[in-house]
């Protein structure tokens, strides 16, 4: 056979061919299989062997995000098994689960996971926003007055009624203030008022006081104390505290928060973040 008449029978095999497939009757395909078409433009594979071709998944995947030790511990109840691993990351305030972590005998897909990322109070946020920071006399007493629900002792009462006194004490002249040895800070001010000017008075504060705060959302509370900062300059009397070692009780709330998790599960909690 010459080149030409097996060109021409192959031509008219392919036009058999492109005949058959159009006039072929479709079918239509399986979920779950593998299939490869010849056509005209060449081999087009259609592959329906994923998940969204089946009534459920093959594995577990995706990451949960939670905000507490409770839900945390929840989800892990419902999800884990013998090889889950757990991580703990202070620097982050996270706790990960790898609930489909790689066995002892071999690797497994690492794709499903619990995530614990807490989140500080609004509370917490403030008093550390304004800590060490100093503010004009009706500043502060607004502050106090906002956060009368933290301020344990001296009791809210108290400070309201301190606040109140700054508040009422805007046009006097600070001139001194004096620590006392009961651990309260007297301030000598005279009146500027037309009425009253000249009239000497003063406002006794104590010099340090105790705050109650929940650093994270759903976690326990922890007290702190504040130590009362002020300034008398040009501008007056300006008011303000520092906390004493926030850092810690912020480090503190979050081994907590590991510690319970901890004691929940059968599970070591190691220092780190998975891969």
């Amino acid at each position: 056979m010459t080149y030409t008449e097996l060109a021409s029978t192959n031509g008219e095999a392919q036009t058999i061919v492109d005949t058959a497939l159009r006039t072929s009757a479709p079918h239509e395909l399986e979920p779950g299989k593998f299939y490869a078409f010849h056509t005209p433009q060449g081999v087009k594979q259609v592959d329906l062997t994923g998940d969204q071709y089946k009534d459920q998944p093959t594995r577990k995947a995706g990451t949960t995000t939670v905000r507490d030790a409770e839900s945390f511990l929840a989800y892990w109840t419902k999800h884990h098994d013998d090889d889950s691993e757990v991580y703990a990351d202070a620097e982050r305030l996270t706790v990960t689960a790898v609930l489909d972590a790689h066995t002892t005998d071999g690797a497994r897909w690492s794709g499903h996971r619990l995530h614990l990322a807490l989140r500080e109070t609004t509370a917490w946020t403030q008093w550390l926003h304004h800590d060490g920071k100093l503010l004009g006399q009706e500043q502060f007493a607004e502050f106090i007055e906002d956060h009368l629900p933290e301020l344990l002792e001296p009791s809210s009462a108290e400070m309201l009624e301190i606040a109140q006194s700054f508040q009422a004490a805007v046009k006097v002249d600070f001139q001194s203030a004096t620590r006392l040895s009961s651990g309260q800070r007297q301030f000598q001010f005279v009146e500027t008022q037309t009425t009253k000017a000249g009239q000497k008075g003063q406002l006794t504060v104590p010099e340090t006081f105790v705050i109650g705060l929940i650093p994270f959302e759903g976690s326990q509370g922890y007290k702190l104390t504040a130590r009362l900062r002020h300034r008398i300059g040009q501008n007056g009397l300006t008011l303000g505290y520092k906390l004493e070692r926030p850092d810690e009780i912020r480090k503190t709330a979050f081994d907590d928060v590991v510690k319970a998790i901890g004691e929940q599960i059968d599970t070591a909690v190691m220092n780190g973040s998975p891969a």
